[in-house]
């Protein structure tokens, strides 16, 4: 979803991707397009601040129930004495989809074989940064590696590791870093999965605890400015790999075009390998972008720039092209 687009387009957008996998919030995105007085309040926020899960998540910790039907949130937004607005002008949508890992850990092992120097751009608290202490099955095949379990099916033929990623360094980018030892920052994450998703929350509190054993290098700052030396100081330990997960789409579309070249070129130049996991109209230059087929409830996966795969937003399918 493009955050930069009109409120209207925003809620539609997000209604078709929770079609039949988050009724409440298909429910909610719907008639918000419909409701001229919960438009108007919307905005009053600053477009990228009125994104559908960012106020819904923001209702929901001052005590909305989700599920629940739409006239509660209603009331709860035209009734806000500034407090849901407050938390949603704070807060971000920083959900840290670990199981996006099942998807991302086949790329990981084209780029690089060998020990890895991993880099996420857009880290939140960094809970991605952990290929390693995790197991995967794919397609239903037996389990590679130990730790918690993450799966995802599988169609074409997508080269598939035989051993988790050896992670010799691990670190990331944010605007806002998450703390995984803070309850509070973590509450905030725990919000943000839809609120039929028990798994996803479930395997999101996992994720906390693997990250609180071992918390990784997390730097604050603007990706585009932070990123080349933080390459240098991974390249130290291994082959770098720069990856990221429906993070580009927060950009701009000046900044998108910009993180592309410096992507490029740092590929080019022999610093880094780059997995790119994001939704198709989000890096349009990427090769084969445009014949690549579209999939409504998932992203374009690229390794140095060209697209090898199709996966779903949330790990569970991985189709290789």
């Amino acid at each position: 979803m493009d955050v930069y687009t009109d409120t209207v387009e925003q809620y539609r957008d997000f209604a078709f991707h929770t079609a039949g996998y988050s009724p409440c919030f298909e429910d909610w995105s719907n008639r918000v397009i419909d409701d001229p007085e919960v438009l108007a309040w919307l905005e009053t926020l600053p477009r990228p601040k009125r994104q559908p899960n960012l106020v819904f998540a923001a209702a929901r910790w001052h005590g909305v129930p989700a599920p629940a039907p739409y006239d509660v949130l209603r009331e709860a937004l035209l009734a806000d004495d500034g407090t849901i607005r407050a938390t949603i002008l704070a807060r971000a949508t920083q959900t840290n989809e670990v199981g996006r890992l099942a998807t991302l850990v086949p790329a990981f092992a084209v780029a690089s074989p060998g020990p890895i120097g991993l880099i996420e751009v857009g880290a939140s608290a960094g809970l991605n940064l952990f290929p390693d202490r995790y197991s995967y099955s794919w397609g239903g095949a037996d389990p590679v590696g130990s730790g918690p379990l993450l799966s995802a099916s599988v169609e074409g033929n997508p080269p598939l590791p035989t051993a988790v990623p050896e992670v010799a360094w691990r670190g990331g980018i944010d605007l806002n870093p998450l703390d995984v030892t803070d309850e509070d920052q973590m509450g905030w994450l725990a919000m943000l999965v839809w609120p039929e998703h028990e798994t996803r929350r479930e395997q999101l509190l996992r994720a906390v605890e693997v990250a609180r054993t071992d918390p990784p290098v997390l730097v604050r700052g603007d990706l585009l400015d932070e990123l080349p030396a933080l390459v240098d100081q991974a390249s130290e330990h291994g082959t770098v790999v720069v990856f990221h997960s429906a993070v580009i789409a927060y950009l701009t579309g000046e900044d998108r075009a910009r993180f592309h070249a410096m992507m490029t070129g740092l590929v080019g130049a022999g610093r880094c390998h780059w997995v790119s996991n994001e939704a198709a109209s989000v890096l349009p230059d990427l090769d084969g972008a445009a014949s690549a087929p579209r999939d409504s409830a998932g992203f374009l996966l690229g390794i140095d720039g060209r697209v090898v795969a199709l996966t779903h937003g949330h790990g569970l399918s991985l189709r290789w092209l």
